[in-house]
This record gives C-alpha cells, sequence and structure tokens, in this order.
C-alpha cells in the first residue's frame, strides 16, 4: 500500500486559510486517499477549525471487517480536530473519488450533532453540472436532529483513576490510554474508555470512545486511535504489535471483546492486548 500524505494539518501554503471558499480548490486538489480496502470508494473531507486551520479526514475501512466498523472521513476529521484541541468546526467539505461533492451521508450528520453550535457548521454543496456551488448550515441537512449533549470537541477530564495496573509491562501505553479515557465522550452510557496502541518503531497512538445519541452513529475507541495511526503517516495495521484497553470496571458497555476482535483481525498475529479497569 503506497504512503498516503500526512493528515493533521495540509502544509503550507494550505495550513491556514481565511476564506472558507478556499476549501473548494484545495479539497480539488485531492489528498492521498488509499484507505478503502473493501468498496474501492475513497472519500475526503476538509474542515475549517475557528482557528482558521485546515484540518483532513478520510474514509478508512478495516481489512476482513464488516463495513460497519469503518471510520467514515467526517468521522475521522472531527477525531482529528479533537487530537489537536481543536474545539469548533465552522466550515465542512466532503468529495469522493468519483469527483462528487456531496453533503455527509445520515450517519454522519448526526454524528456531527455532537459538536457545540453544530446546527450552524457550513456545508459546501457543489454539482457542477447544475453550476451549484455553495454552502448550507448542518441544520437544514438534518432539521429533526437529535443532539441532547452538544459538547463533543469540549476539553474533559472524566477524572477516572485505574484500579490496579498489576501485570503492566509499558507504563507509557497504560498511562496514554488512561489520558485517552479521561478525554472520552460517552455521556448516555456513562462508559468511558481509551485505547493506546503501539507499532514496530514504538510509537504510541491513542482514542477514546464518543457516544452519538443515534447510539448507531458512536466510534469506537480502537477506531479512534486508528486515526492517530493514520494521521502520523501509519498505512499498515499489521505494524500495531501491543495494544492497552482502559474501560470501567463492571460497565454496561464493554469495548473489550469488540476491541479483541477488531485487533485480532487487523493488527500483528501476536499483537499483545491487555485490558484495565478504572473507576
Amino acid at each position: 500500500m503506497a504512503q498516503p500524505s500526512k493528515f493533521v494539518l495540509i502544509n503550507e501554503p494550505y495550513g491556514v486559510v481565511s476564506d472558507p471558499m478556499d476549501l473548494v480548490s484545495l479539497i480539488d486538489r485531492k489528498v492521498s486517499l488509499r484507505m478503502a480496502p473493501i468498496s474501492g470508494r475513497h472519500v475526503g473531507a476538509v474542515g475549517l477549525g475557528f482557528s482558521r486551520k485546515v484540518f483532513l479526514g478520510i474514509n478508512v475501512e478495516l481489512p476482513g471487517l464488516p463495513l460497519h466498523h469503518s471510520i467514515h472521513a467526517e468521522q475521522f476529521l472531527v477525531i482529528n480536530l479533537m487530537l489537536n484541541s481543536e474545539q469548533h468546526l465552522t466550515h465542512l467539505a466532503v468529495s469522493s473519488s468519483d469527483s462528487v461533492f456531496h453533503a455527509p451521508c445520515g450517519h454522519c450528520r448526526q454524528f456531527l450533532q455532537e459538536i457545540t453550535e453544530a446546527s450552524i457548521i457550513q456545508v459546501l454543496i457543489k454539482d457542477p453540472a447544475l453550476g451549484i456551488q455553495e454552502f448550507v448550515t448542518l441544520k437544514s441537512l438534518l432539521p429533526r436532529h437529535s443532539n441532547l449533549l452538544p459538547d463533543l470537541l469540549q476539553a474533559r477530564d472524566n477524572k477516572l483513576l485505574l484500579v490496579s495496573s498489576e501485570g503492566c509491562e509499558d507504563r507509557l501505553l497504560l498511562r496514554t490510554a488512561l489520558a485517552a479515557a479521561n478525554r472520552s465522550f460517552a455521556p448516555y452510557s456513562k462508559c468511558p474508555s481509551g485505547v493506546a496502541l503501539k507499532d514496530r518503531e514504538g510509537q504510541v497512538y491513542r482514542g477514546w470512545y464518543i457516544e452519538s445519541a443515534a447510539y448507531n452513529p458512536s466510534l469506537g475507541p480502537v477506531q479512534a486511535a486508528l486515526v492517530d495511526f493514520v494521521i502520523s503517516g501509519g498505512t499498515k495495521f499489521e505494524d500495531i504489535v501491543e495494544a492497552v484497553l482502559v474501560e470501567k470496571r463492571d460497565a454496561v458497555v464493554s469495548q473489550e471483546k469488540t476491541a479483541k476482535m477488531i485487533l485480532e483481525t487487523i493488527a500483528d498475529p501476536k499483537c499483545a492486548f491487555k485490558v484495565f479497569h478504572c473507576i
């Protein structure tokens, strides 16, 4: 698999934009989209934060797993914002490998509703055949939505403490997973969790569970950590050799079995996977 571009922030001169319409030419130039081995349909998302910095997202399909485990480009973008402590998304453009600009799918429209002031996020609608190119509000695309607690991008500390670290051989990996769990957005189940992954080079990546008011668009902590992996230039999931999950003891929603299944399917066959509990 070819090495994709790094997706954290677009390199200059595209790192910061002053006019949201610049997103049009930016996404027209295409980022390297090579993470859809099942469908072959590549989707890219470009978002503008309140800081005027530009962030990217791509769809990521997990080899050997059903497509409902995939990461949508818009979800990737939101994780990218969170990893970079960007607390507001103001504009969004989405494009696919067939050069069609489109509005986010229903799944992602609901996922985006968890963002503070989501209703005023401006979404690019572009149809060259009709000569249409304009921004419309997310609210206009999903007028009767559910967003009970819309503060997904805001800083948080769940104040979780480990029950025990017995059996831990890598303190950094455990601390990273605990820190991720403390950033988890789980207002509906009250079951935050976080994952830390390590690759063959010893680099560590983190991700946390993110819930949606509509439940199904929720994103698991392993998928979130994979965004960090891809953002940092990772292309081969089999390079992941170690993983730690931190979640609540006796959680009514446990990530353990799903996380283990995903890693057994995509990571190094000898990937060490451990679970630690917190309160």
